[in-house]
């Protein structure tokens, strides 16, 4: 059985995640998506991305 993941770990994950997800989100906003939207889709995107991540 594996370890839980420390605190710092997922705080790593999430900023990775984000990151990725803001590169998209930078571009839909440029192109004349409200910036709201473009961040709650980078939020759950991050989210998802490192819930996933430690389902796998």
């Amino acid at each position: 059985m594996s370890l839980p993941p420390q605190r710092s770990e997922l705080t790593s994950q999430l900023a990775v995640a984000a990151l990725g997800a803001g590169v998209v989100t930078t571009l839909a906003v440029a192109q004349g998506q409200s910036p709201l939207t473009a961040l709650s889709i980078t939020l759950f995107s991050a989210i998802a991305a490192v819930a996933v991540g430690q389902v796998l």
